[in-house]
């Protein structure tokens, strides 16, 4: 068993995964940092033998919504929002998450976790608890700006000033637009996700088309203004067509969150965008929503990112079966996609990587049945799960 908070601490017999192969060696860990990564297996009896489970990076996650499950459990049952916190971050820590950041929805729906009156509440308990050291893993807010909300502007004033502010995101969820270019697969996902009738249903579908046709095209603007005034790093969300992809280079936008089209994500690729798609897509073969296929695009060499999206757990068994499914992706290759990748893109450079000088953020798995089961998780060379 692991000792924590040693200052010198030797990991051995791991299958180590590094950027571009895997080896039998060891690694030594000096407070919070690799300092030498091994091809031996190591001589010192006080060396904690894994038994040649594989060794990877902590994972990062740039976009979850998983918090939002945890604040409202059941319908109109609120969670405390510090208990809903920490539930949420063991669950993140446990699939191997060690730097996560948590989507918060703003001009979206003002209904169930999404409420307005949650959102401040939210993001400056996050802040707080993150500071007084309350949180295993490392928590970064991505603010998921919805274009077509009324006041979105207004409601941003308050929130980015948070600390934590970490990436933004323009999204337009209206009916018929980007994910849901199929009314009927609109109509499928936010009935049963609010439980609207179907009266209630079609009035707001109106108002949301109403609203995109007013609000979207000068809010788009204010977002990536305001990213880039504040030096943070900008997602598009939803990317359909050429269009689409010409006008995310032209806000200077660096992540293409789960294009929806084969054309959209192969242009946003050749363009230099990182293309993030959801585990889930991975693990279910495809999309929730009649969209591209993940391991497709994998297959292709156009997927850059996977993001766990509303599964936590499916991050890292995502990735494993990208390596067994598609053709040309290395072990390698597959955990770029949730470490190395990720971080780059957010400019969290400290991380990512299994070598001397970054972060020792570190996750333990052995495979049975091609199921990756997660045995042990670092954060800056203290165990967290």
């Amino acid at each position: 068993m692991l000792k924590h908070n040693l200052p010198e601490q030797i990991i051995t017999n791991a299958e180590i995964v590094l950027a571009e192969e895997v080896v039998r060696g060891s690694i030594k860990i000096v407070g919070s940092t690799i300092k030498d990564v091994s091809t031996t297996p190591s001589s010192l009896s006080s060396a904690i033998d894994f038994e040649g489970d594989v060794l990877i990076p902590g994972l990062v996650e740039l976009h979850t919504d998983n918090l939002e499950r945890h604040m409202m459990p059941r319908p109109n049952s609120d969670w405390p929002i510090k208990q809903a916190i920490q539930n949420h971050d063991r669950e993140i820590t446990a699939a191997g998450i060690t730097t996560v950041f948590d989507a918060i929805c703003v001009g979206h729906m003002d209904s169930g976790p999404r409420k307005e009156t949650y959102l401040q509440l939210m993001a400056s308990t996050i802040e707080s608890s993150s500071q007084q050291s309350k949180l295993s893993a490392d928590h970064h807010i991505h603010w998921r700006c919805e274009i077509a909300g009324e006041n979105l502007m207004q409601k941003l004033e308050g929130l980015v000033e948070n600390n934590l502010t970490g990436l933004f995101s323009v999204m337009d969820h209206t009916p018929g637009q980007r994910q849901f270019v199929s009314l009927e697969s609109y109509y499928t996902y936010y009935q049963g996700k609010y439980g609207f009738s179907n009266e209630e249903m079609k009035k707001y579908m109106a108002e949301r088309i109403e609203a995109q046709q007013k609000y979207s095209a000068p809010n788009r603007r204010g977002v990536v203004e305001l990213a880039h005034e504040m030096n943070v790093p900008l997602a598009s969300h939803d990317d359909a067509t050429i269009e689409h992809v010409e006008e995310a280079i032209e806000d200077g936008i660096v992540v293409a969150e789960f294009p929806t089209t084969i054309e959209a994500a192969k242009a946003s690729h050749s363009n230099g965008l990182s293309v993030l798609m959801g585990a889930p897509n991975v693990v279910r073969g495809k999309s929730h929503s009649g969209n591209i296929s993940a391991r497709e695009l994998a297959s292709q060499n156009m997927l850059d990112i996977l993001s766990s999206d509303y599964v936590p757990f499916a991050l890292l068994y995502g990735a494993i079966l990208l390596e067994q499914h598609c053709e040309g992706v290395t072990l390698p290759d597959a955990i770029a996609t949730i470490s190395r990748n990720p971080a780059s893109q957010v400019g969290l450079n400290d991380r990512g990587d299994i070598s001397s000088g970054k972060l020792a953020d570190l996750v333990r798995y052995r495979n049975q049945e091609d199921v990756p089961k997660i045995i042990e998780v670092w954060r800056e060379g203290k165990r967290v799960a």
